[in-house]
This record gives C-alpha cells, structure tokens and sequence, in this order.
C-alpha cells in the first residue's frame, strides 16, 4: 500500500555518488531506428505517479500514461492489485521519437534517476510486487539491450549492490484510473508527491539538462 509514512521519509536520491558524467551509457544499439516516427517503452519501478513525473519532462517523449503491466486485465483496477497478488505491477507507457532520445537513453534515466534499481519489490515506504522495478520489452532488441544494460551495470557495480531490475516480455498494457493520470501534475503539494517525486525531477533536470524540457 502506497503509504503516507513516505511523506516524512527522507527520498532516495540515486544522485549519490552517480553523476552523469561518470554514470555509464547504454548499449550504443538502438531498439528502434532513428527514422522511425513513434516507439514505445514500458517500465515498472515503484510508484507510477513518480514514475511519469520524470519521463514527461523528458524531450524527445511525446507521451505518458500510467497503468498496470504482468497481470489480467480482470484485476487490471488499483483497489485490486494493491492486494499485491495479481502480477501487476504499476507502470508506465512512454510513447517517444526515437530521432530525439533512444531506448537505451530512455533506461540511463530510468536507471540513474527515475527509481532505485536495487530494492526487490518494494520503493521506499511502498512494499509489495506491485512496486517492483521491470522492463516490459516488446521485441528482442528491447530486451536485448535492456538485459546487456543491466549486465554493464552490475559488472561496473555502479551501485554497490545487484541490479534487481526484471526483464520480461510485454503480454499487455491496461491504463490505469483517471485520477492516477499526471496525479503529480494535478497535485503538486501533496505530501507524498513532495518529499518522494519532486526531488526526482530536479534530480533529472540538474543531472541532464540537455534530456529536460519544462
């Protein structure tokens, strides 16, 4: 359960230690053609609000959605799957131009600033596989580059502790309730949105600037 004990909890800040200059880069293959006109990615770590709050402000992303990914759609409803035994896990779809930012830029910024790769089943205060980090790729290129990624990572043993991150085929995307869209946009003071996912976008504006737009 998402729990308001987050609002007092000093946030995780990968920053510690992982700057972008010396954060390795990904694979330099890419999972979608430059020339093509939209591709999509779709990724779990922890809390979706917090989750779309980065990659909205990344450029070269179009669009964000929030949802539940591993799961049924019959148990594709939050009341549900706050239960922590439908296989979903809270996750994000990122519609992006692949001639802006690659795939593989994509996860840079999911694994250095967007969530901590290295908690199994849980962020921060919020526990259960619901909050689990995963890569749901879609074709082999996703998932090859997503797998030698995190292969880079822990070899590099950027963190100090394995990657936990789970690569697994995507076998469906269900959108999740109108009031979990942009919830940080449309609650900018709330306390958990404050102490846990605000620092993550000045996290992800000071440490790319060139990736941030407003």
């Amino acid at each position: 359960m998402r729990t308001m004990l987050c609002a007092v909890a000093a946030p995780l800040v990968l920053a510690a230690g992982l700057m972008a200059a010396v954060f390795p880069d990904p694979p330099t293959v890419g999972a979608a053609p430059a020339t093509q006109k939209k591709a999509v990615a779709v990724l779990a770590g922890g809390c979706f609000w917090g989750m779309q709050g980065v990659f909205e402000h990344v450029k070269g992303v179009t669009d964000t959605e929030v949802g539940y990914t591993g799961g049924s759609a019959h148990t594709a409803h939050y009341e549900r799957i706050e239960q922590g035994d439908t296989g979903h896990a809270e996750s994000i779809k990122i519609t992006y131009d692949p001639a802006k930012i690659s795939y593989g830029q994509l996860l840079k910024i999911y694994f250095s600033v967007a969530h901590d790769p290295t908690t199994l089943n849980r962020q921060h205060n919020d526990v259960g596989t619901q909050y689990r980090s995963s890569i749901f790729y879609s074709d082999e290129d996703q998932k090859k580059l997503a797998e030698a990624y995190i292969a880079e990572l822990n070899k590099d043993n950027v963190f100090g502790r394995p990657v936990v991150t789970a690569v697994v085929p995507l076998n469906g995307f269900y959108r999740a309730e109108d009031y979990h869209q942009h919830y940080l946009d449309n609650n900018p003071t709330q306390p958990y949105i404050v102490s846990m996912d605000l620092p993550l976008i000045e996290h992800l504006k000071k440490t790319y600037p060139d990736w941030y737009k407003h």
